[in-house]
């Protein structure tokens, strides 16, 4: 707690290594007080805003760096978790971590990423991997989980109910609506989906959603226009693939409704290329609202999810999990987030509308 002494200090000399109590002297605080502010202590919330600033002003002037190892062995903890992407690209996993990775940094953690590229080897190997490092959770993005850990484990995209998982969701249902009615009222009717692949967690719920959406607007689902994405190359070229295949198929439609912007986008390419103007003749709405979706020409009218937010979501839950053990067993099972349509360029009224 603070100091009785108030005098002013000499400043620690900047050419050397400060130590944490050579921080606290020039402050005029006790080394217990700065080390509750530098280590993010839960104890350091009864702490005033205005001293917790001084402190961190401080030791970011004299680039002070609280010793890990010591702070790591006192604690006998790692503060590190670990987390699973299905790969590090431009689009969906990448927002997703920016959330997870600034909640973590400024939470003073540390953390390992492993790409599996949906690998069965891979997915049995690295939780045990991880655990070996000894991390203290995991966090995984639209990532199925083969077995419960010794450690919390948030799953990003995770439908599967299991011990110690908790489960950070779309309101898929709430999502198909916004996408679907959005082109039902621009006057389409004839519309094409993109299911996304076989392998991603979100493909057969997010499915179900649009059954249920397409029933409730009375809008009837042509088997005939319905693709599904194939491969694992998270590239717009998937999406160009299948489009290219529902042109070729001579089976009429004013719409696509895709499974992510990464194929939306290939989509439109597929459809200039084939001859068919977006959006005066064919409507595209995609789904995510990556960085790129704003900036694609035409703009990509999409089904936002609030990716970064949820990796926050995640970071925030799993280190309150891990901070409280006494909670683990209450884990949690699910924290539903919302989605939001973003109307841009790439929509239009259906033709015969």
């Amino acid at each position: 707690m603070p100091r009785k002494s108030t005098r002013a200090r000499r400043g620690p000399d900047r050419g050397l290594p400060v130590s944490l109590k050579g921080l606290a002297d020039y402050l005029g605080l006790s080394p217990a007080t700065v080390s509750l502010v530098i280590n993010r202590s839960p104890v350091a919330d009864g702490i005033p805003a205005r001293t917790k600033e001084r402190v961190l002003a401080a030791a970011r002037r004299f680039n002070y760096r609280p010793n890990f190892m010591a702070r790591s062995l006192r604690k006998q903890r790692s503060f590190t978790v670990g987390v699973m992407v299905p790969e590090v690209s431009e689009g969906y996993a990448a927002q997703v971590m920016s959330g997870i990775e600034d909640y973590l940094l400024r939470e003073g953690y540390f953390y390992f990423v492993a790409s599996h590229r949906h690998r069965p080897d891979l997915l049995e190997e690295y939780p045990e991997m991880f655990q070996e490092r000894a991390v203290e959770g995991l966090i995984a993005v639209d990532t199925p989980l083969v077995r419960p850990m010794s450690v919390p484990i948030v799953s990003i995209s995770g439908h599967r109910e299991l011990k110690g998982v908790t489960n950070i969701v779309l309101n898929h249902a709430r999502a198909a609506l916004l996408g679907l009615e959005h082109l039902y009222r621009l006057g389409h009717r004839r519309i094409a989906f993109i299911k996304g692949q076989a392998f991603s967690s979100d493909t057969d719920v997010r499915w179900r959603a649009i059954g249920a959406a397409a029933k409730r607007l009375g809008l009837a689902i042509d088997p005939r226009l319905v693709v599904q994405l194939e491969g694992d190359l998270p590239s717009p070229e998937v999406g160009y693939d299948v489009t290219m295949k529902l042109v070729a198929s001579g089976q009429a439609f004013t719409a696509v409704f895709a499974f992510n912007d990464v194929s939306a986008i290939g989509a439109i390419r597929a459809l200039r290329e084939a001859g068919r103007r977006v959006p005066e003749e064919v409507s595209v709405v995609g789904f995510d609202d990556i960085q790129s979706a704003a900036f694609h020409n035409p703009s990509l009218t999409t089904v936002r999810q609030p990716l970064r937010k949820m990796g926050e979501i995640a970071a925030e839950t799993l280190l309150r999990r891990i901070n409280s053990p006494e909670t683990r067993s209450q884990a949690q099972r699910q924290i539903v987030v919302e989605p939001e349509l973003v109307v841009r360029e790439s929509t239009a009224r259906a033709p015969q509308a």
